[in-house]
């Protein structure tokens, strides 16, 4: 449901934490983060309509579909780019998508994007990534449509994934909750052109891009709340266990870990609650907000690992696999050493330090730290963001008026 009021984002909240619960761990592409892209694409209509009238009713038709068919959506943002600093007309022009020929039934696409969870999900929104071309008013690497997934000419190729690599009893988040990624070929695939939201306006591309994470940031800031409540937990068992949390260092380094949940919180309840009404009638986070949310979420994450990491302690990184504590020969002894006490008994403790593990140590959890980092852009984009939503008149006005400087320097009248 498109965000109208305060208590649409209560309700997708409420959702999310329902389903995090629920299932045991966090997932992000499940289709409820990458769909306010559309909402996105819903302030965007006139601007884009003022661009290009042809494709309006377009935006209009596929908005209501996510809505009432509950479609799996996806992103399709990011291409293979080849050589950034040539332009892809000097180099093999299929390293990004872009449009071939045109015909009755619609555009004739060729490229590629990476994108998570296409595999499986229903349709992609493919908008390009601003590049060179871009300083161009008409291009054919400016386009943005729908893609049916098991269109003809789509080709899946997916990277390898962590379940069933090792055994559910030592790395208990990988074999549940990887999402899968995939290098998705375009191979000459058809777009009708009832499902082509803009075409060559480069002007266009760009306004898409400048808005495509004001919804969508949202919830994707708020999955790294519930990875923040995971290193948590995980750290203030591995403490209480080792009767550990009752010092003062222990104690500081896991308050570390609460600020930084407790700032991801705050930053996404002002959000909410100084939400403002977007050009399209829905309500919006407060923008800047938002997107400091996303970066201090983001790029406080590794180190609250290396805390989280610390506080577990290095058995993570040296304790046996579950089958060695079921065998006849070591069972006895590793049962015997990772017994603590009566509530502390082998089996708990394994089990404790797995989870541990996996979310703060393994490949998986490495993939995840990396996803974070690069999944709605890199971190240069997510601060240029802020820049671009901050509203700097009030500490300019205040240091103006704080310095007694003259109306000359804003170009007005002394």
């Amino acid at each position: 449901k498109p965000p109208t009021e305060q208590k649409d984002w209560h309700d997708k909240i409420k959702a999310v934490d329902h389903v995090m619960k629920d299932i045991g761990g966090v997932v992000t592409r499940v289709g409820d983060e990458t769909i306010g892209e559309m909402w996105s694409l819903t302030d965007g209509r006139d601007v884009l309509a003022e661009i290009d009238p042809r494709f309006a009713a377009n935006i209009d038709h596929h908005i209501r579909a996510v809505i009432e068919k509950d479609i799996f959506h996806v992103s399709a943002n990011t291409d293979p780019k080849g050589d950034r600093s040539l332009p892809p007309q000097q180099q093999d022009p299929d390293l990004m998508v872009h449009v071939t020929r045109e015909t009755d039934a619609g555009i004739i696409i060729r490229g590629a994007k990476y994108e998570t969870a296409a595999a499986y999900a229903d349709q992609a929104y493919l908008k390009p990534t601003v590049g060179a071309w871009a300083n161009e008013k008409l291009s054919d690497y400016a386009v943005g449509c729908i893609v049916k997934m098991g269109a003809p000419g789509v080709k899946h190729i997916c990277r390898g994934g962590f379940a069933g690599r090792n055994s559910p009893d030592d790395y208990p988040l990988a074999n549940r909750f990887d999402e899968v990624e995939a290098l998705v070929v375009f191979d000459d695939v058809l777009i009708p052109w009832e499902d082509v939201f803009f075409y060559r306006h480069t002007r266009a591309a760009q306004f898409v891009r400048s808005t495509l994470h004001r919804y969508s940031a949202f919830p994707y800031v708020l999955r790294l709340l519930y990875t923040a409540d995971m290193m948590i937990g995980a750290a203030m068992w591995n403490a209480k266990q080792t009767g550990l949390d009752k010092l003062q260092s222990v104690k500081e380094k896991l308050a570390d870990l609460v600020c930084y949940r407790e700032g991801i919180n705050a930053h996404l309840t002002a959000s909410i609650a100084m939400a403002e009404k977007s050009s399209g009638g829905l309500l919006m986070p407060q923008q800047s907000m938002l997107y400091a949310g996303r970066v201090f979420a983001c790029s406080q994450l590794p180190a609250m690992m290396h805390i989280a990491r610390e506080l577990c302690g290095g058995q993570i990184c040296i304790t046996p696999n579950a089958n060695a504590f079921e065998a006849e020969g070591s069972g006895k002894w590793l049962n015997k050493f990772y017994s603590l006490n009566d509530e502390w008994q082998a089996d708990d403790r394994r089990k404790l330090l797995a989870f541990a593990r996996d979310l703060l140590n393994s490949d998986y959890a490495g993939h995840r730290l990396t996803f974070v980092q690069f999944a709605q852009a890199p971190h240069f984009n997510h601060l240029a963001a802020v820049y671009n939503n901050f509203d700097f008149s009030g500490p300019l006005d205040f240091v103006k008026k704080s310095a007694g400087l003259s109306d000359r320097i804003d170009g007005k009248t002394a």
